[in-house]
Parts: structure tokens; sequence; C-alpha cells
């Protein structure tokens, strides 16, 4: 077996192969699959390269994140006695209190008693305000760069709400029951789950690339390719390199 037998003109990829009923492209996923893995050392070393640079670049360039939560439950009514009507009016408010405590106003108050050095938009940036689906509960949680710093804002943010809310609602203050503590991990980055994603996206990339040129390739590598293509099997080939060594023999001679 010689090295490649080039032919002229466009010549499909064996591997791909056209139904001229339909005239639909079919490839051959057993060739890919064969493809990737006689790459595969390749492909695992490119994975670990990716894991490696992201979680660098992560680890140096990536500031860690703190997120603080203080929780709060709404009422209606001051009766000690919850009726249906009070439920459904505090489960009504929800959508209401979550909108408003990422008002201005309480978030411009929150500055001023923190002396804080942002403004209101950037403070507004650090605020989420969930409801657990089926609760009358919010989550009022804050994420910084600082985490006693978010534990403060989140628990000024709580107790602002608290009294500023009623006024503007006309309803029975919510109760805070759970203050916001000072977190002890990093809410992010997640340095485990960037550098599982820059492996992935490294080896992918890669292997997009040789499926790429194998599926583009028209040239004929072995007699078996021509079979595939014509339904011929060749009688003989002609390796490219004793051809040229014969045209340099012949130009000795002559």
């Amino acid at each position: 077996m010689g090295k490649e037998v080039k032919t002229s003109g466009t010549l499909e990829n064996p591997s791909v192969k056209r139904n001229p009923e339909d005239d639909e492209v079919e490839i051959d996923l057993s060739e890919i699959f064969y493809l990737l893995w006689t790459h595969i050392v390749q492909i695992v070393g490119l994975f670990v390269s990716g894991a490696v640079v992201v979680f660098l670049l992560t680890f140096f360039l990536v500031t860690p994140k703190y997120t603080a939560t203080a929780r709060m439950y709404i009422i209606s009514g001051s009766n000690s006695v919850v009726d249906l009507s009070s439920l459904q009016i505090s489960t009504q408010l929800k959508a209401d209190y979550q909108e408003l405590i990422k008002s201005n106003n309480i978030l411009q108050d929150v500055i001023d008693n923190l002396s804080l050095d942002e403004d209101v938009d950037t403070l507004k940036g650090q605020v989420a305000v969930t409801n657990p689906s089926d609760t009358r509960i919010l989550n009022i949680s804050i994420t910084t760069e600082n985490a006693q710093l978010s534990a403060d804002i989140a628990n000024e943010l709580a107790k602002q709400a608290k009294t500023y809310l009623p006024k503007v609602m006309k309803t029975d203050e919510p109760n805070v029951f759970e203050e916001a503590q000072v977190p002890d991990h990093k809410s992010s980055p997640s340095y485990k789950k960037n550098a599982l994603i820059g492996g992935a996206l490294a080896a992918l990339l890669y292997c997009a690339v040789i499926i790429i040129k194998h599926v583009t390739n028209d040239t004929f590598v072995t007699p078996e390719d021509i079979n595939k293509v014509f339904g011929v099997q060749p009688l003989a080939t002609i390796p490219e390199g004793r051809k040229q060594s014969s045209k340099r023999r012949r130009k000795k001679g002559e």
C-alpha cells in the first residue's frame, strides 16, 4: 500500500454518502467516532489544558463575591388567627413587596444610613428579592465583594422595608424572622464549574475542527475509499513517492 492516491476534480469524502433518491447527505458516524478516537490523546490534552487555563484566569482575575440573605414573613391582619382572606391578601402582596423593596427611596435610605460609597443604581444591581414557591416568605439577598458588607446591607434593607412599606401600602408590617448572617463561603465564582466549562469548550472546538477537515476532505487515501464511492475495486495503486523518483531518474538520464 503506498501513499495517498490523488485524483483530479472534486470527489466526495468516503465517510459522507449521498442518497441519490432524496439528495440527502448521510454521514458515517462510525468513521467519525473512529476519527475522534484516533485523536483521543489530543482531545484529553486540550480538555486538561483548557480547564487549567480557565481555572487560573478565574482564580487570579475574577474577584470573589459573597451573598447574605435576610428573610421576611408577609402577614395581613392583626388577629392571631389567620383566616383564608388574609392568606389570599398576603399572597397578592408578595409581588408588590418584591418591587417596592427595590424602590429608590428605600435604597437611598440604606445608602445614607450605612454611608455607602455607591449610588442607587449600583445598589439595586446587588439586590435580589425572591419568593419560595407556595410561601409568604421573601428572601432579601445582597451580593457584594465584602462578606460583612453584604450582611449589613441585607439587614438594613429588611429594616427599612419593614417600616417603609406598610406606610405606602397601608398594610400591616412584615416580620423579619431571620437576619442575614455574614457568609463564610463565597457565592461566586465557582472554580470547578468554570474549569469544566473551559476544558469542555477547548475539547469540543478541537473535535469540530478535525471533523470539519475530515468531512470536507475530498482526497482518496486507500483503495477502499474508491470502492465506497464508485462501487469498484482498483486493481493497482501508484505510490506518489515512486512516481516522483522515476521522474527524477528520467531527468538524470537526459
